[in-house]
């Protein structure tokens, strides 16, 4: 039998090959509002959000001016940031529609709502929220029962005003 890892373990950071350093910073730290930590000239850069050392790290060290891997190629899917608040989603959601950044899936999956989208690189990455557990989607049994439902972007473009959040 194996033992379980601890149920606090917690990924801590994602740390991406990118083709320019400078683009993925524009990305990164001038659309979604990252804060950057420290640079490593032009072959390496750590951002995060709320003064973590770092929550992405972003290097070229053997990627500089490559291309993103082949479809059907394996490698990462998806980077995951979880954002605290609706309310905050609806802000991420604001800066991609003011950046053109198109969206390439927008999803209720019941326990949480996702966007998806590419970064410069091609690495697929999603903000999201999560909905307290109570409100997760069950069976008769109990049991836990995702889904993928489309996510009604108008209702959360709308939340952002609800909430009157200014952006930066």
């Amino acid at each position: 039998m194996t033992t379980p890892i601890d149920p606090q373990a917690r990924i801590g950071h994602v740390h991406l090959r990118v083709a320019d350093l400078d683009r993925a910073l524009g990305f990164y730290c001038g659309v979604l509002g990252f804060t950057l930590m420290q640079r490593y000239g032009r072959e390496a850069a750590f951002v995060s959000a709320g003064g973590y050392h770092h929550h992405i790290g972003l290097n070229t060290w053997d990627s500089a001016g490559g291309s993103p891997p082949p479809p059907g190629s394996t490698g990462l899917y998806h980077v995951a940031i979880l954002y605290p608040t609706r309310a905050a989603l609806a802000d991420a959601l604001a800066r991609l529609d003011a950046a053109g950044i198109p969206l390439t899936g927008a999803s209720d999956h019941g326990v949480s709502e996702a966007l998806y989208l590419d970064d410069p690189d091609r690495n697929g990455v999603e903000l999201y929220r999560d909905r307290p557990e109570a409100e997760w989607p069950r069976d008769e049994a109990g049991a836990l029962r995702m889904v993928t439902r489309r996510l009604d972007l108008a209702s959360l473009r709308a939340e952002l005003t609800r909430a009157q959040i200014t952006r930066p």
